[in-house]
């Protein structure tokens, strides 16, 4: 299924008025009393929402497990005037690629796979890849993880937004057909180019190992045990579809205005799920979140289920830094570090862990501090398209960050 063609919504200049919210729907302050600087949070959220023109998001902090504050603003769907609320369902884009990388530790931990193993071991259809180093046998799994390999961002080279354009490849053979012409963009190991396809080569080896899908081996080993219930990929189930957040876009029409575009409320990511088709509610990834940092609140069932899921080892394995990423990607402009799957980012004194996802007009981070069992947790569904305009997440997630101490 390719997405519906980026019907309007409105035709909104962003130099037009605000988008008028009753009071009903303004942002709610979220047990600001208990947690300190969380007032002043919400008053940044919504200013930086306001200024970006977002429909709707949310954001919680996670604290042992639990979420301590919440906050939403806006709406979830403009056409059904439809707030944002507890049970609204958004996108997290490759904030999946956690889940991805969680899978194959889990299959390196039971001996399915060792983290140097030979990629076109699994993949020999990588050979047809264009190689000027000669290294294409060379690359090996911690590479994929670590977007080290050397492969291309993209997975699909078709962005104008044409009627004939799906949004995404939609199966493994259209992969392989474009291969011959791709190539490595530098020797395998070298250093760190972030790659959506990576993280289709992981799923693709997880299913030759399991014979499962890769939705139906992340279900049954990742999601089930963390009872993440309201989680999925690909189509919204029936149950849920009332929940499901519309998504939007600010694009520059052909007369330079710039208008916003509403996606639809489902798209198909296609083959490229393991890294961006992740759809819950905030409250499943605080869920998560908990597991991320170990809280079980006493609960020795809870704890044995963390630890089906993957060891603590396992999880502080991956969050050691393997390359550096550069300053200009580190959420507060402090040093950033790529681990296997996840974002290390040293903010002096202390170390956050954590992944941001774009997709379809959704925007996402989770962002958890391993020392004192904190998350932070953020989604809109309105991001922009138009050259050189900056979203409205970035200043959102520094302000929210600095509440993870």
């Amino acid at each position: 299924m390719k997405i519906s063609m980026l019907r309007v919504a409105a035709a909104l200049i962003v130099s037009a008025p605000e988008i008028a919210r009753p009071a009903a729907l303004q942002a709610q302050q979220g047990r600001a009393g208990a947690v300190p600087g969380w007032a002043e949070f919400t008053r940044a959220f919504d200013a930086y929402a306001d200024s970006g023109k977002v429909v709707g998001g949310s954001a919680v902090l996670v604290r042992d497990g639990r979420i301590v504050a919440r906050h939403d603003y806006g709406l979830a769907d403009r056409s059904r005037a439809q707030p944002v609320n507890d049970r609204t369902i958004f996108h997290y884009g490759s904030i999946t690629k956690t889940l991805t990388a969680i899978a194959i530790l889990q299959l390196r931990d039971r001996g399915r796979l060792t983290l140097d193993d030979r990629v076109t071991s699994y993949i020999p259809e990588l050979r047809r890849v264009h190689d000027p180093y000669g290294a294409m046998d060379s690359i090996t799994i911690r590479m994929l993880l670590s977007h080290s390999a050397g492969f291309q961002n993209p997975t699909w080279p078709y962005k104008q937004g044409k009627d004939w354009e799906p949004f995404e490849p939609t199966s493994w053979e259209q992969l392989v057909a474009m291969m011959p012409y791709q190539e490595l963009l530098f020797r395998p190991g070298t250093r760190w180019s972030y790659s959506n396809p990576a993280y289709i080569y992981l799923a693709r080896i997880i299913e030759q190992l399991t014979g499962d899908p890769w939705e139906t081996y992340v279900q049954k080993n990742i999601l089930s045990p963390l009872e993440l219930t309201r989680s999925y990929f690909g189509a919204t189930p029936y149950y849920l579809a009332a929940n499901r957040a519309d998504s939007y876009a600010f694009r520059r029409d052909s007369s330079g205005h710039d208008v916003l575009y509403d996606y639809g409320r489902e798209f198909d990511p296609g083959i490229t799920i393991p890294n961006g088709g992740w759809n819950a509610p905030l409250a499943d990834l605080a869920a998560y979140a908990a597991f991320l940092t170990g809280s079980t609140h006493p609960d020795t069932a809870l704890a044995r289920r963390y630890d089906v899921v993957l060891g603590r080892a396992s999880l502080e394995e991956m969050w050691r830094p393997v390359l550096a990423v550069g300053d200009s990607a580190a959420p507060d402009g402090g040093p950033e570090s790529m681990g296997l799957g996840f974002f290390v980012v040293d903010r002096g004194g202390y170390r956050l862990i954590g992944h941001t996802g774009s997709q379809a007009g959704f925007l996402a981070f989770l962002w958890i501090n391993p020392a004192t069992g904190t998350a932070a947790i953020a989604a809109l569904n309105t991001n922009t398209e138009v050259p050189g305009a900056k979203n409205a997440l970035a200043p959102i997630m520094r302000a929210m960050l600095a509440l993870l101490h």
